[in-house]
């Protein structure tokens, strides 16, 4: 028993410090130094995983406390992501000079392809695209629908002037050499944009089903026929070996989805490069000091824009009462094809061609032609190294103004012979 609570005694004792290892140090002295502060606790790490320090975020609403007008203030909050775009149009510049004019047509372009997609929605709302309504459905458009007619003059009218513009644009892009480095993404884009506008007057010549559009589209779905291939092309866009329902079917179904949804692509990749790259201007006048000045995009270049559009939406108006197109005849496969049957007018110069080529194998020369032409066109940039190094390049010039003669020459040569 005494061993037992001797025992019992030793464990209630506080132990013994136990001698420090030799060169261990030495324990500080009680009231030496005060104890540190202790140190903010970590949050524990979560088990099995790896502790991570928490990450500052930035404000999603940066301009939630900037002082401005109630409704600046309703939009800043909500659409605050777009203040910095609004931001970099402010500081953008465009370069005036002599040659400052033809920056417009771009914008007139894209003023009349939006002028496309209204009046195409209003008669999307009354056309039926099938071979025993189509031609019905236009006409009721035209005699019955209020302002119908109007609708579809507009439309009609904003095509070609579409087209008209963006020949325009092309070539003035083409003689300013504003294809030049770093901008050759914006010269290419900008083709497929030409080609797509092409297309949409071939597709929606058709649409009315009148008899000069049928037998156009017979004649002008035909040409591919020569070169390999082109059987199987022509068969995909006639649903047949004739152009029949089927066709205006297709023709539509290019016309209001597939076409504009490439163009809407394409154009959104062009209006960025454009905005990222900037306008240029001509060669050496920078150098030259012809460059009078620049002026802000945004307000001042677009508030120029604008009265552009408002006196094309004029032209397009004054045009659609004055002029406006007529119905035409209901399309009648089995009747012969009326005289004088010609495309668009921004395809005679090529129609022409295949006329003029008409030996044998000639309309596959034409078509060789054709493609020859439209890649270098589309190569330009790339060819033009002078252009590039800024430099003058008066062959590529000469180039231009040979294009552009041909165009006119032939295009005059069939309102000679054909009339409008």
């Amino acid at each position: 028993m005494a061993e037992n609570n001797e025992n019992a005694l030793a464990g209630n004792a506080p132990a013994k410090p136990k001698p420090a290892a030799p060169g261990a140090a030495k324990p500080a002295v009680s009231g030496a130094a005060k104890p540190a502060a202790p140190a903010a606790a970590k949050p524990a790490a979560p088990k099995g995983g790896v502790y991570k320090p928490p990450v500052e975020r930035q404000e999603t609403n940066p301009y939630k406390d900037s002082r401005c007008c109630s409704l600046n203030a309703w939009f800043a909050e909500r659409f605050h992501v777009l203040i910095p775009v609004i931001d970099y149009l402010k500081k953008k510049e465009v370069p005036q000079h002599r040659h400052s004019f033809w920056y417009y047509f771009g914008g007139l372009t894209l003023f009349f392809f939006l002028i496309q997609i209204i009046t195409g929605l209003l008669l999307l709302q009354y056309y039926k695209p099938t071979e025993a309504e189509a031609y019905a459905s236009f006409v009721f458009i035209q005699r019955e629908v209020s302002y119908g007619w109007l609708v579809r003059q507009v439309h009609a009218w904003s095509a070609n002037l579409m087209v008209f513009s963006v020949f325009i644009h092309m070539f003035s892009t083409f003689f300013l050499k504003s294809y030049r480095k770093p901008r050759e993404l914006m010269w290419l884009s900008g083709s497929v944009l030409f080609v797509l506008t092409l297309g949409f007057g071939f597709t929606g010549y058709l649409l009315p089903w009148n008899e000069i559009a049928y037998f156009a589209t017979q004649v002008g779905t035909e040409v591919p026929k020569v070169v390999p291939g082109g059987a199987f092309l022509v068969d995909i866009l006639r649903g047949g070996e004739q152009v029949t329902g089927e066709t205006l079917t297709r023709m539509f179904s290019l016309h209001v989805v597939l076409l504009p949804g490439l163009l809407l692509l394409f154009l959104a990749a062009h209006l960025l490069l454009v905005q990222v790259l900037g306008t240029s201007a001509p060669i050496g006048y920078k150098e030259s000091g012809r460059i009078k000045g620049y002026e802000k995009f945004f307000p001042t270049f677009l508030a120029k824009d604008a009265v552009g559009w408002i006196l094309g939406f004029v032209l397009i108006i004054y045009l659609a009462v004055v002029f406006p197109g007529e119905i035409g005849l209901k399309a009648d496969p089995l009747s012969p094809a009326p005289l004088g049957i010609k495309p668009e007018w921004y395809f005679w110069a090529q129609f022409l061609l295949l006329k003029d080529f008409s030996f044998e194998n000639g309309e596959f020369y034409a078509i060789i032609f054709f493609t020859v032409g439209a890649i270098f066109w589309a190569l330009v940039p790339f060819l033009d190294k002078r252009a590039s190094r800024e430099e003058k390049s008066p062959v590529f010039t000469i180039i231009g103004i040979l294009y552009i003669a041909a165009l006119l020459i032939n295009t005059y040569r069939v309102f000679a012979e054909y009339g409008f």
